[in-house]
C-alpha cells in the first residue's frame, strides 16, 4: 500500500457550535483517506473487481487534540495484521501545520462476499494492502495453535534449526537466515502479535510464548530443535527450556540477556505501554530505532526495520512488553545449560544488551562459545548476516558430529 499521506483541510461546515471538527465528521474523513488510499494505488474499484466488500467488524477511534476551520490535517494509514479473511488497519490523523497528533483509528474489516458471508481476503487485494515483506515468501505457512494462527516461515529438511526474533520485529528479522543451512530444516515463526500471526488483546507472557512454539512444532512434526533467539526471542528461549528442556538440542543467545527487567527498567515498559497506545507502532518504531543498529548500518537497512516496526499491531505491542517486564529472572538457569552446546553472540555495538552482558553470560554458562560481531548493534544476524551465519554454522556442525544423522 502506497505510504504518500492524504491531505484534508477542515471547512466550517464538518465543524460543531463550538467550532471543532466533530466525530461524525472526523469518521467521514477517516473513510475518505481510505479510498483516497486505493485511488492513489490499484484504483477505488479494488474490492468490487475482486467480488468482495470490506466490512467493519470493530472499530476504535481516539481524539487527541481539537481541529478547527482551516487546519489541514495529514492523514497516514498502515495495515497491520492481514489475516485469512481480515485485515487491520490503523490511520493517524495530524495538523499539518505543527504535526500535533489530532486522532488515530484502527479498524478491523472482514472481506464478505453477496451474501454476507466472510471469504478469504483475494489474492489482489492482500498484495496490495501488505505487499510480501523479505519473509513472505512461497514457504509461508499458517499453524494453529491456541485458538490463533501463526505465520511459520518453513523451509528446508533435516534436524530443525528454530529462530525467534525479538520485539518490536517479527520473522523478517531473520531473512538472511532462512534456508541458509544445507541439510538442516529452518524454521521462522513470527510469535502471536506480530507480523502475520494473529494479534489477540489478551494473551501473552513468556510462558505463552513458549508453549505456542511448542504447540507449533507438535503441529509441523518436529520433536527437536536447535533454538536461536534475538532480544525477546532469547528470553522465550530461556522460558522454553524452563518448560520444554528435553526439545532443545543446541542454543544460541542473540543480543539478549539473562536478568529480569530492574525496577527502572520495568517503569520503562509501563511508559512504553503508555506510548504505544496513544501514538501506535510509529511511534515505538520512532523511539526504538536509534537503539537498535550499528552507526555504520546503511540507510535502506534502517528504513527497512523502520517500516516493520511500525506495522507491528498494538496489541502485540502491549501484551510482548508486559510479558518482558513481568519475565523471570534466568540468571540462575544458566549453570544448568552444562552439557548442552550454547553460543551466545552479540553485536560489538549492541546498546540494548551491550556486549559485557554477553560475556557474563558466556562464562556463566559451562563450555559456552562467545562471539561479538564487530560494525553490528542489536540486530546481529540482520546486520553482518555472513559473520553471523559463520558462528552459527560452526555451532551446528558440532551438534551434527555430536548426535547421530536425522533420518
Amino acid at each position: 500500500m502506497t505510504e504518500a499521506p492524504v491531505l484534508f483541510t477542515v471547512y466550517p461546515g464538518d465543524c460543531d457550535t463550538f467550532g471543532h471538527l466533530n466525530q461524525a465528521a472526523f469518521l467521514a474523513y477517516f473513510e475518505r483517506a481510505r479510498w483516497q488510499m486505493l485511488a492513489g494505488g490499484p484504483g477505488m474499484d479494488l474490492f468490487e473487481r475482486a467480488g468482495v466488500w470490506p466490512a467493519v467488524r470493530h472499530a476504535v477511534i481516539d481524539y487527541h487534540a481539537p481541529a478547527y476551520p482551516g487546519h489541514t490535517l495529514r492523514f497516514h494509514l498502515a495495515v497491520t495484521r492481514l489475516g485469512r479473511t481480515s485485515f487491520t488497519m490503523r490511520q493517524v490523523a495530524r495538523r499539518e501545520s505543527d504535526d500535533v497528533l489530532i486522532a488515530t483509528a484502527e479498524s478491523v474489516f472482514v472481506c464478505i462476499d453477496k451474501t454476507g458471508a466472510a471469504v478469504p481476503v483475494p489474492a489482489e487485494v492482500a498484495a496490495f494492502l501488505l505487499p510480501a515483506h523479505p519473509a513472505a515468501a512461497a514457504t509461508t505457512r499458517r499453524v494453529s495453535v491456541h485458538g490463533l494462527e501463526l505465520a511459520l516461515d518453513d523451509r528446508g529438511s533435516g534436524p530443525a534449526l528454530l529462530f525467534l526474533h525479538g520485539y518490536p520485529l517479527d520473522g523478517s528479522l531473520w531473512r538472511h537466515q532462512a534456508g541458509a543451512f544445507p541439510g538442516w530444516r529452518t524454521l521462522i515463526p513470527d510469535l502471536r502479535g506480530f507480523g502475520r500471526s494473529d494479534a489477540p488483546d489478551l494473551g501473552y507472557s513468556m510462558a505463552t510464548y513458549a508453549d505456542d512454539l511448542a504447540a507449533m512444532l507438535d503441529a509441523v512434526g518436529v520433536d527437536e530443535v536447535v533454538l536461536a533467539g534475538l532480544s525477546m526471542g532469547g528470553y522465550v528461549a530461556f522460558e522454553f527450556l524452563r518448560r520444554h528442556r528435553p526439545r532443545v538440542r543446541a542454543l544460541a543467545l542473540v543480543d539478549t540477556r539473562a536478568t529480569a527487567d530492574s525496577a527502572e527498567g520495568r517503569k520503562g515498559r509501563e511508559i512504553a505501554m503508555a506510548d504505544a497506545r496513544e501514538g501506535g507502532a510509529p511511534l515505538i518504531a520512532e523511539q526504538m530505532l536509534p537503539k537498535l543498529l550499528a552507526k555504520s548500518a546503511p540507510h535502506a537497512l534502517s528504513e527497512e526495520v523502520r517500516t516493520t516496526m511500525a506495522g507491528a499491531p498494538v496489541p502485540g505491542l502491549l501484551g510482548a512488553l508486559a510479558a518482558m517486564r513481568d519475565r523471570p529472572d534466568s540468571t540462575d538457569l544458566l549453570a544448568g545449560l552444562k552439557g548442552l552446546p550454547t553460543l551466545v553472540v552479540v553485536g560489538a555495538e549492541d546498546v540494548l544488551t551491550p556486549p559485557r552482558e554477553a560475556e557474563g553470560m558466556a562464562k556463566a554458562i559451562p563450555g559456552a562459545k562467545l562471539a561479538i560481531i564487530p560494525n553490528a548493534g542489536h540486530l546481529a544476524p540482520l546486520e553482518q548476516p555472513e559473520a553471523f551465519n559463520r558462528h552459527l554454522a560452526a555451532l551446528l556442525a558440532g551438534v551434527t558430529e555430536s548426535r547421530p544423522a536425522e533420518r
